[in-house]
This record gives structure tokens, C-alpha cells and sequence, in this order.
């Protein structure tokens, strides 16, 4: 196929000096999507699946995924089907691709009537490319048997990691892939950004148990995301705190349940922040509504459970918070690599307590999963605590959990504002030695009364006044206890049993300290610590001369996408808007080599921004 053929397949036109030795996938990139260039790893995944092999590829969030299977979709003709979890990443997808000039569609439940026709005749003439469909619609017997009949010659399956149970956000119809897969004997494209190695296997033995397909694993890291954790202290005025210093950014803060997110959403909303809740509790016409307001917005927060935000595609969100500890590395780089889809700096900040521990320890310990589910989400956990509780770099255990090797990076809270620490090795001893004197039996604030000499009737009844441990530690004070309880607890030297009432126990790694094996590195428990909340805010994504012209630009890109009905990313994103202010074109032919503009965008909203330009230079 040549590239003229590609691009008049995709329904966008060429000039004529286009059809140069460009290969087809270049040419749609260049034409439809406005890029002079793939991001890293795009480039040998679109190639793979061009030559119609199976792929499986782990790319970081923001890294382009979506692209590697709609730019072979476009190029290579033929209809694409794409399995998307989320009916507003699929509508909000299908408005960017149709902005672009490319006929997509996707099937919902709650798909008029008029757009079934509309995609039903695109079908029949030949001209769709990708049709989008949810994992759900797989258990009708009746919907399968219609995609049998119809021209597929790809499949591509995204955010994969819903196939594995051992994943964070496994979805029971995600099972009916592989046999889906097999019926069209189609080539498979699977894609996700967070999948640990076990999580990889269930992949390939459920999607290609028959097949070896080509695995792309690009790696984590997300440079542009500021990476920050904090314990709690001051109740929900931290969150507060640092989300109205943001104002004026769109941001998600996630939180553990829904009568939280209500109150966190209330609490922003007197401070001045335009910010709604979304949980799984709320109607589905409400959650659609708030869904839709916050993909259209420049500056809404969103309050949320973890319902909110698998698949989000909204490239300009600035920030995320975790305003309670998640439950694994994987749902927290997940949840987190919603911000900055852009490539622009964004920040990331997580707080967390003892609570937190607490609450996600009973979950797994409470749960009716198996056994070697539950060490492994103890595990999970456990790499989590270890990431919140580390002085050094964020970074380098973050992607070293994932297989990835870092330096230092310099885009989190501790390699900006280095951490205080001491040697902790000899109340680490003290802390693990009451534990083992106690006969391994009680919970924290006993452990503290013991270390504190607090003479209670209950430790004098039991007899701990007389343990030799017994206020060895009674210069600290109970929150100094608490706060290195909790480091080593993190770092892997204690542990919490839930089947015995949330005991601490000492670990192997524990009894290396207690014999005086191994030294202990801790933050002092009662130092002033500003963390994330701490953090000024960011400075704007363009300043100077440039900012006004930045400015009216998103004004008009509101306008034009209100008229659309859709998201002002769709139009252009911030990325394409910040290179237009710094270049000023002032004809077609200048804009037209600025990223992200392709030949549709260009003909139907390039003289509107010219004209903005024109009256900025």
C-alpha cells in the first residue's frame, strides 16, 4: 500500500508532495495526527503490529499507547477493534479521531440510535477504522456473534492488565478476550502501563496461550512527574491546603471511600476550588454528567474513589493526590500517572498513616481470596510502605519495583528537600526487643506504653513493668514512638498480625537488628517535615511575553470546543498550544509544522488561531 493510498483510506486528503518514500504509518502520524516524530518505543510497536504481529506492549502512562494501535488502524485499512474499559475514554477517543478526519465509532450501551446507523453504514461502505467496544458487551452472545461477521483484521485490547486477577483492576468479562481473540483469528495488540512480572504472565497465558507475541517492555518512568508522600498530620487541611494552592489547574484527588470524597469535594469547594465528588454510589447519569463537565474543564478537581479514572485520556490534568495510602504500587503508578499525559511537568502527591496501614492490612487479612493472594498483596503493600517511608530517592525503588534502574532523579520531595536522618539502630532494638519481650502479643500503643514506661493496670497485671525493656525509651515521646513504629514497620523489621488483633511481630530482617546484624537508617520522628503540602506551587507552563498569547489561545480553544461538544484537548492540546505561542506562525503553511497540527485540525481551526496570533505579535 502506498501512502497516498494510507492517507486517502484514513479520509484525509494529501498534498502532492507528500507522497515521498515517507512509509504509511509516517505519513498518517504526520497528516493525521500532526507529528514530525514518534515518542520513545512508539516507533518498532506501530512497525510490529503494521506487519500484523502479536503484541504486547507495557508502556508508562502518557506514553502514547493509544497510538500504537490507531495509527496502524489508519494506515494499514481495514476495521481495527479496540476493547476499552471506560465508555468515556471510548467517546472521548472516538471525538478526538473523528476531529482528526478518521471515521471511528464506538458501541455502548447507551449508543442513539442515529450514531448505530451512522457507524452501521461506515462498516458497509468500507470506511471505518476503529470501532471501540467495552469488555461488557462481550457476555451477549448475540453482540459477539455480530462481531464475527464483521471485516476485522486486528484486535487491540487496552489496558490489559484488567485480564489478570493478580492486577489491581481486574475485570471479570476481560476473560472472554482470549476466547474472543481466537474465534476472529485476528492479530492481538495488548497494552498497559502498569504490570508487574506476574501480572505479565497471566497476560500472555490468557490473551496468546497458542501464540508467542512480541513483547515491548519500554519502560516506567514518567521524568515529568514530581513525586511526592507525606505522613498525615492536621486532618484533611493538608489536602485542602495544597490543592487551593493549585487553583486554577485541573487535578484528581483520590480517596479511600465515598463518603470521603464527598467531604474532601465540599470542604475544596469552600475554599474557593471548583471541585465535584465521583463514586461508584452516584447514579450513572450524575457520574456521566461529572464525567463529561470534568473532561471539558481547564481547572475542575475531581474528588474520586478509585471508580474514577481507569483509561482517563485527558492529557492536561496538573496534579494527583492520593489523600489516603493506596493499596499497591501498581494502583498508586497508576492512579498517579493520570496527571501530565501531556509531557509537561505535573505533580503527584500521596499522604498516609498508620490507619491507612492498618485498614489495607484487614482488607487483605479479612478478604476471601486465597492464600497466595493474599501474600501477594501483602507484598504489593508492603513495596508501597517501603517507597512512602524511604529517605532517599523516590524514584529508584519506584521503577525498580517494575524491572527499571534509576539514578537519583531530582523530581521528588527527597531529592529536592533531602530528609533528615539518624541512625535508628538503637531504638529500632529497643522497639523490636519489647515486642519479643511481650511475647510478640500486642498492638502498637502497648508496644509504646512498654518502651515509655507507662505503669498502667494492664501492663502491671500482665507483668511488662518488669521486662527490661520497660521505659528504656521514656525520654521519646508517644508520638516519636509511633512515628518510628511506623518507619520500621515500612522498612520491613515488624509486622502487623491481623489474624491476632493487629500484633506486632518481629521479622527476620527484624531479629538481623536485634542481634546486631544490620543498622537501621531513621527520619527523627518529631522533625518538622514539609513535604508534599509544603511544596510552592509550580510555576505556570509558559511565563513572559508568551503567557498572554497562551492565554487567549485556550479562550478560543473553549469556544471552539463548546461549539464541537467536545474536550478542549481534542481541538489542541496544552502541549500544541505552548509550541504555537513560542513559534507565532502567521500562515497555514507555518502552522502546519508545529506538533500536533494535522491537515483537518488545520483546515478547520487554524484561521481562528492565526488570527490570535496575528494580534499577539
Amino acid at each position: 500500500m502506498t501512502p497516498a493510498t494510507a492517507a486517502a483510506e484514513s479520509g484525509v486528503s494529501t498534498q502532492a508532495e507528500a507522497a515521498t518514500d515517507a512509509s504509511p504509518a509516517d505519513l498518517v502520524l504526520r497528516e493525521v495526527f500532526g507529528f514530525t516524530g514518534y515518542r520513545p518505543g512508539q516507533q518498532e510497536i506501530v512497525s510490529a503490529m503494521m506487519a500484523r504481529e502479536d503484541v504486547l506492549a507495557i508502556m508508562p502512562t502518557g506514553g502514547g499507547k493509544s497510538l500504537c494501535y490507531q495509527l496502524p488502524g489508519i494506515a494499514a485499512g481495514g476495521l481495527t477493534l479496540v476493547v476499552s474499559p471506560l465508555v468515556a475514554l471510548m467517546e472521548d477517543q472516538v471525538s478526538a479521531l473523528r476531529a482528526a478526519g478518521v471515521e471511528a465509532g464506538a458501541f455502548t450501551a447507551g449508543t442513539p440510535e442515529d450514531e448505530r446507523e451512522r457507524i452501521f453504514g461506515a462498516i458497509e461502505a468500507g470506511g471505518l477504522r476503529l470501532l471501540y467496544v467495552a469488555p461488557e458487551r462481550l457476555a451477549n452472545e448475540r453482540f459477539c456473534a455480530f462481531l464475527q461477521r464483521l471485516p476485522i483484521r486486528r484486535l487491540a485490547v487496552d489496558e490489559a492488565h484488567c485480564i489478570s486477577q493478580w492486577g489491581h483492576d481486574f475485570r471479570p468479562d476481560y476473560l472472554r478476550l482470549g476466547p474472543l481473540a481466537a474465534t476472529l483469528g485476528v492479530p492481538v495488540g495488548a497494552f498497559t502501563a502498569t504490570a508487574d512480572e506476574e501480572t505479565r504472565r497471566e497476560i500472555l497465558a490468557r490473551l496468546f496461550p497458542e501464540r508467542r507475541p512480541r513483547v515491548f517492555l519500554r519502560g516506567f518512568d514518567r521524568p515529568n512527574l514530581f513525586l511526592a508522600f507525606e505522613p498525615k498530620q492536621g486532618g484533611d487541611r493538608q489536602i485542602v491546603d495544597f490543592v487551593a494552592a493549585r487553583r486554577g489547574q485541573c487535578g484528581i484527588v483520590y480517596a479511600a471511600t465515598r463518603n470521603r470524597t464527598e467531604k474532601l469535594a465540599d470542604a475544596l469547594v469552600r475554599a474557593g476550588v471548583p471541585a465535584q465528588a465521583y463514586h461508584a454510589g452516584l447514579d450513572p447519569e450524575t457520574r456521566e454528567v461529572r464525567q463529561r463537565a470534568f473532561s471539558r474543564s481547564d481547572d475542575m478537581v475531581m474528588v474520586a474513589t478509585v471508580a474514577f479514572g481507569m483509561g482517563v485520556d485527558k492529557p492536561d490534568v496538573r496534579f494527583v493526590v492520593e489523600a489516603d495510602l493506596p493499596k499497591s504500587i501498581e494502583s498508586y503508578y497508576q492512579e498517579i500517572g493520570r496527571a501530565g499525559r501531556d509531557g509537561l511537568a505535573a505533580e503527584t502527591a500521596c499522604f498516609y498513616g498508620l490507619d491507612d496501614i492498618r485498614l489495607a492490612r484487614a482488607r487483605i487479612d479479612e478478604g476471601d481470596a486465597p492464600e497466595d493472594r493474599k501474600r501477594a498483596d501483602h507484598a504489593r503493600l508492603n513495596a508501597l510502605l517501603a517507597l512512602a517511608e524511604t529517605p532517599g530517592c523516590r524514584r529508584v525503588p519506584l521503577l525498580a519495583y517494575f524491572g527499571d534502574v534509576s539514578g537519583p532523579c531530582g523530581n521528588c520531595d527527597n531529592c529536592r528537600r533531602p530528609p533528615q536522618t539518624i541512625d535508628g539502630t538503637e531504638p529500632a532494638q529497643m522497639a523490636l526487643s519489647a515486642m519479643v519481650r511481650s511475647g510478640e502479643r500486642f498492638g502498637m500503643g502497648h508496644v509504646v506504653a512498654i518502651l515509655r514506661g507507662v505503669e498502667d493496670e494492664r501492663i502491671r497485671r500482665l507483668g511488662h513493668d518488669r521486662l527490661k525493656t520497660f521505659g528504656v525509651g521514656q525520654k521519646w515521646s508517644d508520638g516519636a514512638w509511633k512515628g518510628w513504629l511506623r518507619q520500621l514497620f515500612a522498612q520491613g523489621l515488624c509486622g502487623i498480625d491481623g489474624e491476632r488483633h493487629g500484633a506486632w511481630y518481629v521479622t527476620e530482617a527484624g531479629w538481623e537488628v536485634l542481634k546486631g546484624g544490620r543498622e537501621v537508617v531513621l527520619r527523627p520522628a518529631e522533625a518538622a517535615r514539609k513535604g508534599a503540602s509544603g511544596a510552592k506551587a509550580p510555576k505556570p507552563v509558559l511565563a513572559g511575553d508568551d503567557a498572554p498569547l497562551f492565554e487567549a489561545m485556550r479562550a478560543l480553544r473553549r469556544e471552539l470546543a463548546a461549539e464541537a461538544g467536545v474536550p478542549p484537548y481534542v481541538v489542541f492540546s496544552d502541549r500544541t498550544l505552548i509550541a504555537l505561542a513560542e513559534a507565532r506562525p502567521t500562515t497555514p503553511e507555518a502552522m502546519a509544522s508545529v506538533d500536533g497540527v494535522g491537515r483537518v485540525k488545520l483546515q478547520k481551526f487554524g484561521e481562528a488561531f492565526l488570527e490570535i496570533i496575528r494580534v499577539h505579535r
